[in-house]
C-alpha cells in the first residue's frame, strides 16, 4: 500500500461520517452525544482530566529539563520566522473564531450555570472567569504544544516526513510503517477535516447571523453557501502563496486588528473593572489550578456539567491539536524546545487570559454591575448574534463591528489555509505541498461544510471530533514515549566517543 492509501482511507472515513450526518443527522447526534455525555463521561472522564493535565506537565518538563536547549533542527540552525510572526501564525491557527464566539458567550453561560454554587451571583461571575481561563489556558495549549513539539522534533531533528506514524518508529520499529501506522494517519486526517469543517460551518452560521442582525442581509442557506465559497477561494489562494507570504501576512495583520479591537473595548468599556477581573481571575486560576485539573464528582450519578465543558474541551483540544500541532511544527524549525514551549503554550495562555478578561469580563460587568440582563438572554437564545449585540453596547460600535467582521473573515482564512497546508503535507509527505493538493483539500472541506450545514449535521460532527480525542490520546502517549526514548538515545550518542564505525553510521544517517 502506497502513501495514497492513507489519503483514500481518510476520505472514505470522512465521507462515511458525512453521509451519516446528511442522511440521519439526529441519529448521528444522538449516538455521538451518548458516547461523549454518557459513556465517556461515566467511564473515562477521569482519564480526560488526567491526560490533559499530564500534557501540561510533560511540556513544562521538556522545557525546563536538560533537553530544553535542544534545537528543533540542526544545532546551529536559526528560526525561519520572527517571534511576532511565529506567535501570530500559531495563535491564528489555534483559536481563530473561538476568540470571538466564546469570548462573550462562555463566561456568561457559566455565570448562569456555574460548576458549583448558585448561578447569577457575584460569586458565580468570579467562578465563570476562573473556569474560562481554565478551559482556554494551559490545558488547551498544552494539547496543541505537545503534538507540535513531537512532530517538530522528529521532522527537523531526525529528518522524518511530517507524518505521525514516523514519530513512533523509535518505539514500534518497522511496525510504525505498516497497517497500524497507516490507520493512525487516517484517523489524524479525519480529525483535521472534521475539526476545520465544523469550525468553518458553524462560523459561517455566526457570520450570516451577524450580517442579518447588523445589516439586514438574510441568513439563508443560499447566502451561507455563497459565504463558504468566497471564503474557500480566499483560503486556497492564501495557502497557494505559501507560508512565507499569504499565511504569514494575514496572520500578522489579523493579530494587529484583534489587538485593536481588544484595546478599544478596554478603553471604551469598564477599564478599571477589566484590570480587576484580570488580576482576580488570574489569581483564582493559579490558586485553584490543581483542584480544577483533578476535579471530579464521584458521588453524583452523572457528570452533566463537566461532560459539556471539561470533557468536551479536552477531547476537542486533543483532536483539534492534530491539525494545530502539525502546523505549529511546520513553522517552528530552528527554535529550541524551551523556546517552543514558551511560545506555543505559556505566551498564548497569557494572551488568551488578557483577551477573555477584556471581552468576557466586559460582558459580565454589563450583566452583573449594570443589570443588562438582555445580554444574558440573547446569549441563551442565540449565541450567533449575541456578540454583535454586545459590541453595540460600546461607543464607536459601527467601527468595532466592521473590524470584527474583518477579523472573523481573516481568522477563517488563516485557520483554513493552515489546514489545507497541513493536509497537503500529509498527502505528499513533504513540508512543501503542491498547490494541486491544497486545492483538492480545500474543495473537500468546502463540500463537506456545505453538505453538513444544509443537513444539520455540523454539531454532531463536532461532538464526534471531541470523542475522537479519546483514542488519539493513546497515540499521543505512544508518541511521547518514543520522543523521550529518542532523546535519551541522542544524549547517549553525544556522550559516546566517536569511533570510525560510528562516524560512518552518523554520516550515512545525516
Amino acid at each position: 500500500m502506497g502513501k495514497n492509501s492513507v489519503v483514500i482511507g481518510s476520505l472514505i472515513v470522512t465521507f462515511i461520517f458525512v453521509a451519516f450526518g446528511i442522511i440521519a443527522p439526529e441519529t448521528l447526534g444522538a449516538a455521538s452525544e451518548y458516547i461523549l455525555y454518557t459513556f465517556i463521561s461515566e467511564n473515562f472522564g477521569w482519564y480526560y482530566m488526567l491526560i490533559a493535565f499530564a500534557f501540561v506537565v510533560i511540556c513544562l518538563y521538556a522545557a525546563f529539563s536538560k533537553y530544553g536547549k535542544i534545537r528543533l533542527g540542526k544545532d546551529n540552525e536559526k528560526p525561519q520566522f520572527s517571534r511576532f510572526t511565529w506567535i501570530a501564525m500559531l495563535y491564528s491557527s489555534g483559536l481563530a473564531i473561538s476568540l470571538f464566539f466564546w469570548g462573550v458567550a462562555e463566561p456568561v453561560l457559566m455565570y448562569m450555570e456555574p460548576p458549583f454554587g448558585d448561578g447569577q451571583t457575584k460569586e458565580a461571575a468570579e467562578t465563570a472567569m476562573q473556569y474560562t481561563f481554565f478551559h482556554w489556558g494551559l490545558h488547551s495549549w498544552g494539547s496543541y504544544s505537545i503534538i507540535g513539539l513531537l512532530m517538530a522534533y522528529f521532522q527537523y531533528r531526525k529528518n522524518t516526513p511530517p507524518l505521525i506514524n514516523h514519530t513512533l518508529q523509535p518505539l514500534l520499529g518497522e511496525k510504525a510503517f505498516g497497517p497500524i501506522g497507516k490507520l493512525i494517519n487516517i484517523i489524524a486526517i479525519f480529525a483535521v477535516i472534521s475539526g476545520i469543517t465544523t469550525s468553518l460551518g458553524l462560523g459561517v452560521k455566526q457570520m450570516g447571523a451577524g450580517f442579518d442582525y447588523v445589516w439586514g442581509i438574510s441568513n439563508t442557506p443560499v447566502n451561507q453557501i455563497i459565504v463558504i465559497l468566497i471564503l474557500t477561494v480566499m483560503f486556497i489562494l492564501s495557502a497557494s502563496t505559501g507560508i512565507e507570504r499569504g499565511i504569514k501576512w494575514l496572520s500578522n495583520i489579523n493579530i494587529v486588528i484583534a489587538l485593536l479591537i481588544m484595546v478599544l473595548i478596554f478603553v471604551l468599556g469598564p477599564t478599571r473593572s477589566i484590570f480587576e477581573i484580570f488580576v482576580s481571575g488570574t489569581g483564582d486560576y493559579l490558586q485553584n489550578f490543581l483542584g480544577m485539573s483533578f476535579h471530579l464528582e464521584p458521588f453524583l450519578d452523572n457528570y452533566t456539567w463537566q461532560a459539556g465543558w471539561d470533557f468536551f474541551y479536552w477531547g476537542w483540544a486533543i483532536s483539534f491539536g492534530v491539525f494545530v500541532g502539525l502546523f505549529i511544527a511546520r513553522i517552528s524549525r530552528g527554535r529550541t524546545i524551551r523556546e517552543f514551549i514558551f511560545g506555543a503554550m505559556l505566551i498564548p495562555t497569557l494572551a488568551t487570559i488578557i483577551w477573555y478578561s477584556t471581552i468576557g469580563g466586559s460582558a459580565l460587568y454589563n450583566i452583573v454591575n449594570l443589570g443588562n440582563n438582555e445580554l444574558a438572554n440573547r446569549i441563551l437564545e442565540n449565541m450567533d448574534t449575541a456578540l454583535f449585540y454586545f459590541l453595540q453596547l460600546f461607543p464607536m460600535s459601527p467601527i468595532l463591528i466592521v473590524m470584527t467582521f474583518i477579523s472573523l473573515i481573516i481568522f477563517f482564512v488563516t485557520s483554513a489555509d493552515s489546514t489545507v497546508y497541513v493536509l497537503g503535507m500529509y498527502s505528499e509527505e513533504t513540508t512543501e505541498p503542491s498547490n494541486r493538493s491544497k486545492i483538492m483539500w480545500g474543495a473537500v472541506i468546502a463540500g463537506v461544510a456545505i453538505a453538513l450545514l444544509l443537513s444539520g449535521g455540523l454539531t454532531p460532527l463536532q461532538t464526534v471530533s471531541a470523542v475522537a480525542g479519546l483514542p488519539f490520546s493513546i497515540v499521543v502517549i505512544l508518541m511521547i514515549i518514543s520522543f523521550f526514548k529518542s532523546l535519551r538515545q541522542e544524549e547517549l550518542e553525544s556522550t559516546t566517543p566517536v569511533t570510525p564505525v560510528k562516524e560512518e553510521k552518523l554520516r550515512k544517517k545525516s
